[in-house]
């Protein structure tokens, strides 16, 4: 009898130690996690998405918080007192109007950190047309002839939008085209009745096209975009915290980013 107790006991003694080498830390609680703001270009959403699991993988005491959309829009909402930790913008123009030590501030607001801002990633604007290209679209010459009876550009408040609106002007069929064109509120919803076939086409980001498996046709034709399509990023004036925000943005511009950034089609700007 005192030779089973004797087994029993130390049979519960290495259960014990077992259980407590293999004792993991505790994960950091909901409420002690510091959230990050991002508030970016919708173009950014699938790789964006992508990096937010590896630095929270690789920083539990941190969540990062999106919200995609226009870039446009996201500045009217920083405007109106949005509680956000970094901007990504698509374009400089959006970035210059919450900066105040830039010269395109012509309302002199004053959001961002002048000293954080940087050029963060370059992109490509193209003609994106459905898988199989059924229409036989070739260029952007295109879109001025019958093959093209519908066509989805972002509006003029979105800076995809601005940039084909300089594409097509340059090229001189601008205003002869409008009778084709549907306005989307972003270069996600142009993607989308591409991929739906609601129109025979869409100018939008190289990566978008990637993104969404449309088949981009045509680069915007050698001298007509002569606004270079920069991502400009910054630290908001009204982060709650600014360190964390610094150290993501400077994770945004690090080895592992990059290779997510150029696997759907963004090069870094620097």
């Amino acid at each position: 009898m005192k030779r089973i107790m004797t087994v029993l006991l130390v049979g519960m003694m290495i259960l014990t130690g077992c259980g407590k080498n293999e004792e993991k830390p505790a994960d950091v609680k909901v409420e002690d996690k510091k959230e990050i703001v991002v508030f970016a270009a919708a173009s950014m959403t699938e790789s964006l998405e992508e990096i937010k699991g590896k630095y929270e993988s690789e920083n539990p005491a941190i969540e990062i918080i999106y919200t995609f959309d226009s870039s446009g829009t996201l500045k009217t909402q920083i405007e109106e007192g949005a509680d956000v930790d970094i901007f990504i913008s698509a374009a400089q123009k959006q970035m210059n109007a919450l900066d105040i030590e830039s010269d395109k501030n012509e309302d002199q607001l004053d959001f961002i950190y002048s000293e954080s801002r940087i050029d963060l990633l370059k992109n490509k604007v193209v003609l994106a047309v459905i898988e199989g290209n059924e229409k036989g679209l070739s260029s952007f010459d295109d879109l001025n002839t019958d093959l093209v009876e519908h066509i989805a550009l972002g509006n003029a408040d979105v800076p995809v939008g601005q940039y084909s609106e300089e594409i097509l002007g340059n090229m001189g069929i601008w205003d002869a085209i409008q009778p084709k064109v549907t306005y989307g509120s972003n270069v996600k919803e142009v993607t989308t009745w591409v991929s739906e076939k609601s129109v025979d086409c869409g100018i939008v980001y190289a990566t978008d096209a990637y993104s969404a498996g449309l088949e981009a046709v045509a680069e915007a034709p050698e001298g007509t975009l002569k606004t270079e399509v920069v991502y400009p990023a910054a630290i908001l004036k009204n982060s709650e915290n600014p360190d964390e925000a610094k150290a993501f943005l400077d994770y945004l511009q690090g080895e592992d980013s990059k290779g997510i950034f150029e696997s759907v089609g963004f090069t870094m700007a620097k």
